[in-house]
């Protein structure tokens, strides 16, 4: 595990055993790293506020934003476009709502969540009636992954 997602985590745990965790978690704050020019990553940060999440969205430089991934566990067949931390856990990718919704109820051990590259009609990716099946996956600490919803 790394260190900040250690951290990240110790931070959480008074909280885990709380009356209404869940319905809190709902409410976490998802910051937001992506490149300035990146039209799609506020498009996604806009479809997360308005399913109720508070969002922090930071222009950074590519290779901030590359080493971000890297410190985070997210290796190159994992990422995307942004990346984005709620909780305890990395977001990477265009990533539904409740999705990180149902991570952060469910308080899996991992690392987080991704959607690999940028499939078309996933939240920001939006292009009329196209769509294309993906699946969010699940980083677990080692770094590898399993399905953790789909989407078609």
């Amino acid at each position: 595990m790394h260190r900040r997602t250690l951290l990240l985590a110790a931070a959480a745990l008074p909280f885990a055993a709380l009356p209404g965790f869940a319905a809190a978690a709902a409410e976490t704050t998802i910051r937001i790293m992506k490149s300035p020019t990146c039209g799609c990553c506020t498009a996604w940060a806009d479809r997360l506020a308005a399913a109720g999440f508070t969002t922090e969205v930071r222009d950074v430089a590519d290779e901030e934003l590359w080493a971000m991934k890297e410190r985070l566990g997210v290796s190159g067949d994992l990422a995307s476009c942004h990346t984005a931390v709620a909780g305890p856990y990395v977001i990477e990718g265009h990533v539904p709502a409740e999705d990180i919704q149902r991570l952060l109820a469910e308080q899996p051990e991992a690392l987080g969540l991704t959607v690999p590259g940028m499939p078309i009609g996933s939240p920001g990716m939006e292009m009329g009636d196209e769509r294309e099946a993906f699946d969010t996956l699940l980083i677990l600490a080692d770094g590898s992954t399993e399905v953790f919803a789909s989407h078609s």
